[in-house]
């Protein structure tokens, strides 16, 4: 039997949208000759819905429209994600079609409940061996746990969750013996290596459960923090079968194999290894994928950017051009152009100076169905080849058309951050402004010292005129992307967001915080990565910088760490405290066994400082612009820590260090 799995890049309750992918990918997978397909979870709906799912018209809506799919089912057997409602409790369900008719819809069984996950506020898990009714309009089909068989092949489920739980309780343990196949649509977020746990995760039970094991995950920016990586997976008896590019700009991306399940297979002794994740690499195309559908599912016409010549903004301005080089690699420039949703037929023209074509699909199946070797770093843009001269030419054009940046000084910027800002935004090919807000920022001052009657000075007010300059930033950079209809990019990292290193309404202005899951030691790296490996020599002059806000004078030589801690250590501390869920006393511990030549007073002081900025910042990190979901863990409180805003402050935790 040919099945196949479909990556499709959703938006929640966009019907229109959501209907005509799962069309496409339907009439791609009945002309490749696909006889069972397989679509991610939720893909009705969207996965991001969150309190709509707990609304009886959201269900019913989706089943409604689940007829509309009917009809394109002839001559094929389809799986399609939605929520069903009953008796007030709300069911994730994957519906199976084939010939115009639904056969039964199977439920989820376990609720992903950590992380970026709140499921069970959502929905019910559906108890095993159990089933009940659903009807509409006359007709009525079974719910719940169930097997189906197509051509002689029986098949069960395993839906997301499903498959992460123990071996002994999850659905998989139940089927075996009674399933030719098992098949597992999904919403697994993406995270940075997480694609190498997936794919043991598949491989494995494929060998333990004795059967085929077809996997389909969403893909794309769905909703605006959780990314979807669009993973396909076949595996049989614990060998891979197939294995996708990941994190594709396109919107239906359909992968498929051909199975003999009349073949008893040995099942492989080991699993094979993968190389490992080239993080780097991963992070690049998820930011870029992330970006790009924010962009047009915001029906924005591009980003706007205070380019301070730092490493963040740096970051964030070479995640556009880094955008416009995967989705043109991928799509071709007049494609991208159309997928993005702000030019015109005649942009398209100026862009591109002549009619262009998407490039051809690369296949990974080959014609006698065997699967072909997945690309290095099994990412799109993975190849080291250079982009011809023309095809830079045409991306810097775009770059100047998407992205808009503008360095604000005061007196106590520097030259290497303006030279730093000014060249990276010729590299790129950016628009580039540059303004002194030192007016503005002696008027607020002036203001103030009349209504107080005294004069401000560093040693008596070091915060307040730090952080003026950053919310005198604000008010032009907003101007300028509210006249050119563009999404404001605010630059903060994970780190500064733990400890508040930040100005509220200044630096983390903005609509959009692309950076903010990622720690500024990461950060650092990335950049030199991007100068050698994705040459971009504009990046030589903020790699060779010391971290700097550049708000207190600049005989002071201020510094992050300085005013904080070494960067590295934050990482380690924050780590410890919140992904590893340790307190102040275990972490200070951990620490000193990490590493016995270190000055265990500096350590105990760093300890106290971090947990203690934390506790006071909480308010800040409440008010962060959405940030993307990049990392294994992150510190925003919509999407994976929660943290009380007011709060003992661990004082009684520190005192006892």
């Amino acid at each position: 039997m040919r099945i196949a799995g479909a990556a499709l890049n959703q938006i929640p309750f966009d019907w229109t949208h959501n209907l005509r992918t799962i069309q496409t990918a339907i009439e791609q997978a009945k002309a490749a000759g696909v006889e069972l397909l397989c679509l991610p979870e939720l893909c009705l709906t969207g996965y991001g819905c969150e309190d709509l799912f707990l609304s009886d018209w959201l269900p019913e809506a989706a089943l409604a429209h689940l007829q509309t799919i009917r009809p394109w089912t002839q001559g094929i057997c389809v799986v399609v994600g939605l929520p069903v409602r009953l008796s007030g409790r709300t069911y994730n369900t994957a519906a199976v079609l084939r010939d115009g008719q639904i056969l039964g819809f199977a439920a989820k069984q376990f609720l992903a409940n950590d992380g970026v996950h709140y499921e069970p506020r959502f929905f019910h898990p559906w108890p095993a061996g159990e089933t009940t009714t659903v009807q509409w309009e006359g007709e009525e089909w079974t719910l719940g746990d169930m097997i189906f068989e197509h051509q002689g092949v029986k098949f069960g489920f395993e839906i997301c969750e499903d498959a992460w739980r123990p071996d002994d309780v999850r659905p998989a343990c139940r089927l075996v013996g009674r399933v030719d196949l098992i098949v597992n649509p999904s919403a697994s977020h993406f995270a940075m290596s997480k694609t190498d746990v997936r794919y043991h995760l598949v491989t494995e039970a494929s060998r333990t459960f004795r059967c085929t094991y077809l996997y389909a995950n969403l893909l794309g920016n769905e909703a605006g923090r959780i990314i979807y990586d669009g993973e396909i997976l076949v595996a049989r008896n614990g060998h891979l079968l197939l294995r996708n590019q990941l994190m594709s700009f396109k919107e239906v991306d359909l992968e498929y194999v051909d199975v003999d399940f009349g073949i008893e297979l040995v099942p492989a002794e080991t699993i094979a290894t993968l190389p490992a994740p080239d993080e780097y690499l991963e992070l690049n195309q998820a930011l870029s994928l992330a970006l790009f559908d924010y962009l047009r599912k915001a029906r924005s016409r591009g980003f706007v950017l205070s380019l301070s010549g730092g490493a963040d903004s740096c970051m964030c301005a070479v995640a556009v051009a880094e955008m416009v080089r995967l989705g043109t690699a991928e799509l071709g420039t007049a494609e991208f152009m159309r997928r993005a949703g702000c030019f015109t037929a005649a942009d398209i023209g100026e862009i591109t100076g002549a009619p262009e074509t998407a490039p051809e699909h690369r296949e990974l199946v080959a014609a006698d169905g065997s699967p072909s070797p997945a690309p290095a770093g099994n990412l799109p843009g993975a190849s080291t080849e250079a982009v011809s001269g023309n095809q830079r030419a045409v991306n810097r054009r775009l770059t100047g058309r998407l992205l808009t940046c503008a360095y604000q000084g005061t007196v106590n910027s520097s030259d290497d951050t303006f030279n730093s800002a000014r060249e990276l935004a010729d590299d790129l090919g950016a628009v580039f402004h540059s303004w002194d807000i030192n007016e503005e920022v002696s008027g607020y001052v002036g203001k103030i010292e009349h209504a107080l009657g005294r004069e401000l000075a560093w040693q008596t007010d070091d915060l307040a005129l730090q952080n003026i300059q950053a919310r005198v930033r604000a008010p032009a950079i907003w101007m300028l992307a509210n006249v050119q209809n563009c999404l404001l990019m605010t630059t903060s990292n994970r780190s500064e967001a733990s400890v508040g290193y930040c100005t509220m309404d200044g630096d983390t202005a903005g609509s959009i915080s692309p950076i903010a899951g990622v720690d500024k030691f990461f950060v650092k790296q990335w950049l030199r990565w991007a100068e050698h490996e994705r040459h971009y020599p504009g990046l030589h002059r903020v790699n060779a910088l010391q971290p700097t806000a550049e708000l207190r004078p600049l005989a002071d030589k201020q510094t992050d760490e300085r005013d904080l801690m070494p960067y590295e250590l934050l990482n380690r501390i924050e780590r410890l405290a919140f992904y590893d869920r340790l307190a102040p006393a275990q972490v200070l511990a951990t620490l000193r066994h990490q590493d016995p030549a270190a000055d265990p007073e500096q350590l105990k002081a760093y300890v106290k400082r971090f947990f203690s900025l934390w506790s006071r910042n909480q308010w800040k990190r409440e008010r962060y612009a959405p940030a993307f979901h990049l990392d294994d863990y992150n510190v925003d409180p919509r999407s994976w820590l929660r943290f009380p805003i007011l709060s003992g402050g661990y004082t009684q935790e520190l005192a006892t260090l």
